[in-house]
Parts: structure tokens; C-alpha cells; sequence
């Protein structure tokens, strides 16, 4: 399960999000990056964030540690901006935090880049999951102690807002070429990237798939806008597994190695 924990104060909004995240102190005396379920997207954007990012730590991709966080009405009350306070109170309740790593600056490829193997999984994973957020317009990758971290998965698993068919999602492209990382791993030699499309797709084995769905709570599955009125939350978790194995054993042709 995920650390459930209690926020305290709200902090500051993060403007430059569209989901308008925000800082949040909590009662373990840490502060964490919230992404609030009253937002344009609802749960769905946290569904994303937990399945991509955990199933992304399973793969060796570093994510700031996800917690759970009850947000009171009361702290909604206190907000003076108008804005933020509409967001706060839509959200009272369960949302998703994530661990604010102090200090961190954004990746920008100019003065330090990661070893390419690393810069691989994260592409992998991006390609996998069809993130669409990860382009030099939005990095969400930040540096912090000289390493890098993957941020903001809320744009992955487009399937869930439509459920499109299984085979046709599975064989969706994925463009290379507006990837962040997308020059490093194009440059990889092709016998570098068929080890590793190999190495991680054997790593995503339906029992990592039940584990990382295990951790979405029931009340964020229940509470998609797609999800039909009769839908369970087992259900809805067999679902996401079937659209990620189904990625996961296709031709990948989304996968560079492939049309070297």
C-alpha cells in the first residue's frame, strides 16, 4: 500500500502545471508535490500517475516516492485565492502526493546529460504507457543530486478517457522525434536497444501489473468519467493490465530498435 498521510497547510499553487498541483505539508512533517483530484481531468490523471510512475520504479526508472494525502475542507476554506480555494474544495478527500524534491531544476540537455541506458527506460516507459508529456515543451524530468527524475505521469494511459480497442491501442506509434530524451536514444546502437526493449518488456509480467494496480485506490478507479455506471474496481484493474500487456506484447513497433 501507499503511505497515507494528512495534509496540513497548502503551501503554494504550481502555475506552470495545468492541473494546477500544489505544495503541501502533511502530518509526517513532509512536503510533497499534490496533484488534486478536483482538477480538469479528475482521478484519471491519478490513476496515471500511480500505475506509470510505480510500474516505472519496478523498471529502474527513479520517481519521487507517491503517497496518498486526505485534504480537510477546512484547508480549502482557508485559501484566500479564489481558484485555488474552487480546486481545494473540490478535492476534499483523497488525492495523490508526491515526495517535493528540494533543490531540483529541470532538465534542459544543455550542460549534463544521464547515461543513455537510463535515458532508455524512461523513453521505454513513455512508449509503453503513450505519455505524451514528455517533450521539450514540458520535460518533466528534473535533476536533483546529479541524477534523473521522471515527474508528471498524469498524461500516460490515454486509453482510460475512451477505451478504444485493445489491438489498435496496442499498435499505436509513438513519435521519436519529439521525445526529451528521444536524440540519446535514437543515437543508441540498434544492438543496445533490442537488448533493452527485451530486458523491460519481460520485466512487465502480469504479477508487476497486479502489484502497481493493487496500489490505485478503489475510489479513483470508481470515479473515472469513462468508467461505465457498473464498472468494479477489480474490473477496471483487469482492464489496465489487458491494454499494458497487450503494449507490452505486440510488435513494438514503437520501439526505434525495431525500424533500424
Amino acid at each position: 500500500m501507499l503511505q497515507h498521510v494528512t495534509a496540513t497547510r497548502y503551501v503554494t499553487p504550481l502555475r506552470e502545471g495545468g492541473s494546477l498541483p500544489g505544495i503541501v505539508e502533511a502530518d509526517d512533517l513532509g512536503t510533497y508535490v499534490v496533484k488534486f483530484r478536483g482538477a480538469g481531468q479528475g482521478s484519471a490523471a491519478l490513476v496515471s500517475e500511480i500505475v506509470v510512475g510505480e510500474l516505472g520504479r519496478r523498471l529502474g526508472v527513479r520517481v519521487p516516492d507517491l503517497v496518498l494525502i486526505e485534504l480537510d475542507a477546512e484547508i480549502g476554506r482557508r485559501e484566500p485565492d479564489q481558484e485555488v480555494q474552487e480546486l481545494l474544495l473540490a478535492s476534499v478527500g483523497l488525492n495523490l502526493g508526491m515526495d517535493f524534491l528540494p533543490g531540483s531544476i529541470g532538465f534542459d540537455g544543455m550542460h549534463w546529460q544521464p547515461p543513455a541506458e537510463e535515458a532508455a527506460r524512461i523513453y521505454w516507459l513513455d512508449a509503453l504507457t503513450g505519455n505524451v508529456d514528455r517533450t521539450w515543451a514540458n520535460p518533466n524530468t528534473l535533476i536533483w543530486h546529479r541524477k534523473l527524475w521522471a515527474i508528471d505521469h498524469g498524461a500516460a494511459l490515454v486509453f482510460q478517457h475512451s477505451w478504444p480497442a485493445v489491438p489498435a491501442w496496442a499498435a499505436r506509434r509513438y513519435d521519436l522525434s519529439k521525445h526529451v530524451l528521444g536524440g540519446q536514444v535514437g543515437a543508441m546502437p540498434a544492438a543496445e536497444l533490442k537488448a533493452m526493449d527485451e530486458q523491460l518488456a519481460d520485466a512487465v509480467t502480469p504479477e508487476i501489473l497486479t502489484e502497481v494496480l493493487a496500489l490505485v485506490p478503489d475510489e479513483f478507479l470508481l470515479k473515472l468519467n469513462s468508467a461505465p455506471a457498473d464498472a468494479s474496481a477489480a474490473g477496471l484493474r483487469e482492464r489496465y493490465a489487458e491494454y499494458l500487456l497487450a503494449r507490452r506484447s505486440s510488435d513494438r513497433a514503437w520501439w526505434p530498435e525495431s525500424a533500424v
